[in-house]
């Protein structure tokens, strides 16, 4: 796990010690018990403990660190957000419930929105008052994002909103929801799209979990029936709904990935550690598929950062379509390299009815991520299209 740099600035050495000294001071009392809670298959484990932690951040600053000032967050410097993730991570303290806020709908806000939105929507995310999730696939456009059939249209000083989302995560926890919706009638694909914000805690609105193979229920269905919004909750212009879209992904692929790291790492080196107390550190065949998932670690951190650096001043481009690729298809590798140290045991359930272990939960969940989000196929091809210059594939 990285720890101080000798090439680090006494800048970045006195943040790192902030950070870890803040940490130490206060995963205690109250908050002891609170280390390592949450992850994939286990995200609705201690909720209520979790909010609770992550807004006695918000009090003490700790929220938001890489937003400017004038948003409610310290400014930190690329190198500053590493540091502190990676703190974070050593700390051993609990998967964040304001992620998708934080790092996703915050900097579209920032550098999409109005003057009003800001100061409407940006304080409630730094505070974790407000919760959001991610209004985007639907039964016939998960991938083909652009076959969107949500419709929104305007009247007077609102808009309505029917239609139906789904693999939804964290809806029912939600407050919010930043919805890629059709506002053009008669309009296809890429065109007629606007992005808009929903109040979720509404009567057109109804939330369906979806129970997984883990057992629990992080994605739902969402159904739209005449659900409002005020007119000047619209980020960007109508119409400009892929372009903003596309920069939330953005955002998602590179910034964000930081902060997923930290349940990577965690997860990694508990894989390592089952190595060692089992045994199988000794196959060599494991061992080596232990020491490349340690460089696909380091990897996907490198990348990170270059991705942030690049889009310090600015929403990312298509490049952040390789964070993706790289951390779903890591992740999905962890999950079987789990499975192969646990050998014959990890097929027998701790208890009844469908009573799994963190290993047989991690196995499960990471399958999908190379799906959510945009799956390899369709993120290899951004690359090899919009990064590299390739032909576009033929569409029929």
């Amino acid at each position: 796990m990285p720890g101080v740099n000798e090439n680090e600035s006494p800048a970045d050495r006195a943040f790192r010690a902030e950070v870890r000294g803040w940490l130490e001071a206060n995963l205690s009392g109250e908050f002891a018990h609170a280390r390592g809670l949450g992850g994939p298959g286990r995200e609705h484990e201690a909720f209520e403990e979790r909010l609770a932690w992550e807004r006695h951040m918000a009090a003490a600053g700790w929220t938001c660190v890489g937003w400017p000032e004038e948003h409610g967050g310290r400014g930190a410097t690329v190198r500053q957000q590493v540091i502190f993730n990676e703190e974070y991570a050593l700390a051993d303290a609990p998967a964040r419930v304001g992620h998708i806020g934080e790092n996703l709908l915050g900097p579209t806000i920032i550098a999409f929105g109005t003057d009003e939105q800001k100061a409407r929507f940006l304080p409630p995310i730094v505070a974790v008052e407000e919760l959001w999730c991610q209004g985007y696939s639907e039964p016939n456009a998960g991938s083909d994002l652009a076959n969107v059939q949500t419709r929104a249209a305007l009247a007077g000083d609102h808009w309505t909103v029917d239609g139906q989302k789904v693999w939804t995560s964290n809806a029912l926890e939600s407050d919010w929801c930043f919805v890629v919706c059709r506002t053009e009638p008669g309009s296809s694909r890429h065109h007629g799209l606007s992005y808009l914000l929903v109040p979720m805690k509404q009567d057109g609105v109804d939330i369906r979990p979806i129970v997984q193979l883990t057992g629990t229920s992080e994605f739902n269905e969402v159904f739209f029936d005449g659900a409002r919004t005020d007119a000047g909750n619209i980020v960007g212009a109508p119409g400009e709904g892929w372009k903003i879209a596309m920069a939330t992904l953005g955002f998602e692929r590179g910034v964000a990935t930081l902060g997923q790291q930290v349940g990577f790492r965690r997860e990694f080196e508990g894989v390592l550690d089952l190595a060692r107390r089992t045994g199988a550190i000794d196959d060599p065949l494991l061992r080596d598929r232990l020491t490349r998932a340690y460089m696909g670690l380091e990897v996907m951190r490198l990348n990170a950062v270059r991705t942030m650096a690049g889009v310090a001043s600015g929403a990312p481009g298509p490049e952040s379509s390789i964070s993706k690729l790289v951390w779903g298809t890591w992740h999905r590798e962890l999950g079987e390299l789990a499975m192969d140290v646990l050998g014959a045991a990890g097929m027998v359930a701790d208890g009844e009815p469908y009573d799994l272990n963190d290993w047989q939960r991690l196995f499960l969940f990471s399958r999908s991520d190379t799906i959510y989000a945009g799956s390899n196929e369709i993120q290899r091809n951004i690359i090899a299209e919009r990064v590299l210059g390739l032909p576009r594939e033929a569409r029929g």
